[in-house]
């Protein structure tokens, strides 16, 4: 980590990173309004005292809703990168060890899951799943497996046949100590560069999916359906369409500069 925040974008990463993550689990606990709470007579008014980012289409405080849709998209995000992560250590680590027919014949299936668009793949298992934020966490988190698994097999192919390797076979460690204990920790450094990367692209789906009106169902806010709603009013409230767009900028800028300083090194 000390040799990381010697980098300046990692350092930028982790700043905003830190504050995003801070003003979300704030939060989980209060906000200034009830996100949900409608006012017919405080419908899009402008950023004040009163309402810090202003108000959308039915009197909703927008900073609330904001900091809600926020946390929603982060969680998802991270639980998506979660089950892609971890089945993707899996699969990913037993084909990079073994190798073979399983390796050939999953590895092939991953590269034609790859091949396609994940935003398509994506669409098409929301419809055959449904609606909901949970199916777009199963959902996403299965077209992000692939990725893992690929990224893992690689390095763990490379480790395997090291000295550090040998000599634990030397002494007479078994093949899942190795993988698990000796290889996964060796590893670490790429994968924290994927998981960061992983994240962007995991914010990026789940807010197309909640535009689209596939992700996070209303009333519950969610910055994808934000912005799909403040389209209509960008002329007439554009504060609606800017905020709820930067606090999408910088979830993914804060991972972004995390990556890049960490694949820097």
């Amino acid at each position: 980590m000390k040799h990381y925040l010697k980098d300046k974008n990692f350092k930028a990463g982790l700043i905003i990173t830190g504050l995003m993550v801070l003003v979300i689990l704030i939060g989980l606990f209060w906000t200034p309004y009830d996100p949900n709470a409608m006012s017919g007579s405080e419908k899009l008014q402008g950023p004040s005292a009163a309402h810090w980012f202003g108000t959308d289409n039915f009197g909703r405080d927008i900073f609330s809703r904001v900091v809600q849709g926020a946390g929603a998209t982060f969680l998802i995000a991270a639980a998506t990168v979660a089950i892609g992560l971890v089945v993707g250590l899996i699969i990913g680590g037993l084909t990079g060890y073994y190798g073979g027919l399983l390796d050939e014949i999953l590895m092939r299936i991953a590269d034609s899951i790859l091949a396609f668009p994940s935003i398509l793949l994506a669409l098409v298992m929301i419809a055959i799943l449904g609606k909901g934020k949970y199916n777009i966490i199963l959902a996403l988190g299965l077209l992000f497996i692939p990725s893992f698994a690929r990224i893992v097999r690689t390095e763990v192919a490379k480790q395997k046949n090291t000295d550090y390797v040998r000599n634990a076979k030397l002494m007479g460690a078994g093949d899942m100590r190795i993988l698990f204990i000796h290889i996964m920790p060796n590893i670490i450094p790429v994968l924290l560069s994927s998981v960061a990367i992983g994240f962007n692209n995991a914010v990026l789906s789940e807010a197309s999916m909640s535009y689209l009106g596939m992700g996070v169902q209303p009333p519950d806010p969610s910055l994808g359906r934000m912005l799909s709603e403040a389209q209509g009013y960008l002329f007439q409230a554009p504060w609606y369409a800017i905020f709820t767009g930067v606090a999408i900028i910088l979830l993914i800028l804060g991972f972004g500069l995390l990556s890049e300083g960490m694949g820097g090194e």
